[in-house]
């Protein structure tokens, strides 16, 4: 772990600090700490930032009940900067909004911003909203049983692949497979969260056994 005296605050005696969701991997807000409040996020496990227009410490969440329980805490190579993953409890921004980044102010026309995330959003657009023409919207209205007789035979489709050894069809039935979960997961009426936080639970009781092992 870093020696946090090799930490570089400004003259004010701040160093920036950029809070990510664990879940989403969002921007969720940027802040500032000093020693003390990093003190503070590192002994609670929580964060606590340094007001600059108050000139005080504060505890997200104080007032609000909006806490963010960090997962990690990360340096830059300068060591200037620091990065906060954490699990929120409801939204980063005072606004209300989940993150305080929500003012567009370019986006480009032939680069997308492609994420699970969104795509379980479109999904979830079509079946809401179904577009004429739309496979995905067909998928829905045909409901559970063709949806699951896709998955079926997408999860076939990659077996193959496979046994064949043909890495770019695998990767091409892989997404078809992905694709068709994801159309199941908005039918079924799971998040990307829910998936994450039993992803996230197996992950912990894996590392939990493998030190157990070190040390017996």
């Amino acid at each position: 772990m870093l020696d946090l005296n090799e930490l570089k605050f400004d003259e004010r005696g701040l160093i920036p600090a950029i809070v990510v969701d664990a879940l989403s991997r969002r921007v969720l807000t940027l802040a500032y700490m000093n020693r003390e409040s990093l003190a503070i996020s590192l002994r609670e496990e929580r964060t606590c930032f340094f007001s600059r227009s108050r000139g005080e410490l504060w505890r997200k969440g104080e007032t609000s009940g909006n806490v963010q329980h960090i997962v990690s805490i990360t340096a830059d190579c300068d060591r200037d900067a620091l990065l906060v993953v954490v699990e929120k409890e409801g939204p980063a921004c005072h606004t209300g909004s989940d993150s305080c980044f929500t003012a567009p102010v370019f986006a480009s026309e032939t680069r997308q911003d492609f994420t699970l995330r969104g795509l379980y959003e479109l999904l979830r657009g079509r079946r809401d909203n179904p577009k004429e023409g739309s496979y995905t919207s067909y998928l829905f209205d045909k409901g559970l049983d063709k949806i699951l007789k896709k998955v079926g035979e997408e999860a076939t489709e990659v077996i193959i692949a496979a046994k064949a050894a043909d890495k770019r069809e695998t990767v091409y039935e892989l997404a078809d497979l992905a694709y068709h979960l994801a159309v199941l997961m908005v039918e079924a009426g799971i998040s990307p969260d829910e998936l994450h936080r039993e992803l996230a639970s197996r992950h912990i009781i894996e590392h939990k056994v493998k030190q157990e092992k070190m040390t017996s």
